[in-house]
């Protein structure tokens, strides 16, 4: 989507888009977090549930920690190159990317630690309840996911609504102010 976004949003002016295509890169991004927190809501349900109603076995293996580590390194290298150009392009689309990526080595963070207390909640007879911790990892990662994703989506809305920045609309309002007799 955001490959297709930025494509779009690259054309020049037209006949029939007068100032160009760039606003497509903002709804991209706002399709992009509606997408994240749709995500995000599947996974509190599917926790919720698992607290709530059942009761199920989570296998944990050396394989579990060794893919999230490698998927924490990928989505770093990834997230911090996105950024990067999206700030020398001033993509929002490419900012959106970047941020779902950096989002997921948070997610993945807490899913390591969640993982880690379920491993030694089984290998030491710990309390039960502890048994349940990737369920409440996933919770954790599912409030990080929607709180990103509403600050992006506010910014994109912002674009998409042209919505002059606070220190030049305080700028002007300054200046009308110093305007003797006004």
């Amino acid at each position: 989507m955001t490959l297709f976004a930025v494509r779009v949003a690259s054309r020049p002016a037209d006949e029939t888009h007068h100032y160009g295509h760039g606003k497509v890169e903002n709804l991209s991004a706002f399709l992009e977090t509606g997408l994240l927190v749709l995500a995000a809501i599947w996974v509190i349900y599917e926790a919720m549930r698992r607290l709530l109603f059942h009761d199920s076995h989570v296998e944990i293996t050396i394989w579990a920690f060794v893919v999230m580590a490698i998927s924490i390194a990928v989505d770093f290298t990834r997230s911090r190159r996105l950024l990067r150009v999206a700030r020398a392009t001033g993509s929002q689309a490419l900012e959106a990317d970047a941020l779902h990526f950096s989002t997921d080595i948070w997610s993945s963070s807490v899913v390591i630690a969640g993982l880690l207390v379920v491993w030694l909640a089984g290998r030491f007879s710990l309390p039960g309840w502890l048994g349940q911790a990737d369920a409440v990892a996933a919770l954790g990662v599912s409030g990080i996911v929607i709180w990103v994703s509403i600050r992006l989506a506010k910014e994109t809305i912002d674009a998409l609504l042209d919505r002059a920045p606070d220190s030049i609309v305080e700028q002007v309002q300054k200046k009308v102010r110093d305007i003797h007799d006004v």
